[in-house]
C-alpha cells in the first residue's frame, strides 16, 4: 500500500525568458513581457510529493524533517532571492521557464533521495499558473 507525503516551500526569484539564438523581435513575440531585459520576478510556491511504502519500523514513509532539510539545502538556499539567469549555474544556458525550473528541481532532489521513493515536483509561478514534473 502506497502513501504520499507533501512538503510545501516558497522562494522568490527573478528571471528573463530569452532565447539567445533569436533576434529581439522574435524573443518579444514569443515571450512578451517575460523577455524584459531588466528581468522580472515571481513568488514561487513549490510542492514536493514523495510516495512509496510506509516503513514498518518508524511508521514514516520519509521523515518530513529530512525532506524539508533537503529542499532547504539544495533548492531554496540556491534559488531564493536570486536572478536565475545570472546567479545560478543551472540556468546559465537553460531558459528558466517554469517547466525548466521544475525539471531542474526534480533532478536535484532525485539525486538526494533514496531510489525507493517516487518523486513529483509541482511549481506555482503564479496562483493560477503551475507545472508538474514529471507529468
Amino acid at each position: 500500500m502506497k502513501v504520499a507525503v507533501f512538503r510545501k516551500e516558497h522562494f522568490n526569484a527573478a528571471h528573463r525568458l530569452h532565447n539567445p539564438n533569436w533576434d529581439d523581435e522574435k524573443n518579444k513575440q514569443v515571450f512578451g513581457k517575460c523577455n524584459s531585459p531588466n528581468y522580472h520576478g515571481h513568488n514561487y510556491n513549490l510542492i514536493v510529493k514523495v510516495w512509496g511504502d510506509i516503513d514498518p519500523e518508524t511508521g514514516y514513509l520519509i521523515d518530513i524533517k529530512i525532506l524539508s532539510d533537503l529542499i532547504s539545502e539544495h533548492i531554496t538556499s540556491k534559488f531564493d532571492h536570486k536572478n536565475l539567469n545570472l546567479d545560478t549555474h543551472e540556468f546559465a544556458n537553460l531558459n528558466p521557464t517554469a517547466e525548466n525550473i521544475a525539471s531542474v528541481i526534480w533532478h536535484i532532489l532525485r539525486k538526494h533521495l533514496h531510489p525507493k521513493y517516487e518523486l513529483k515536483v509541482t511549481l506555482y509561478e503564479t496562483e493560477r499558473n503551475f507545472v508538474e514534473f514529471p507529468a
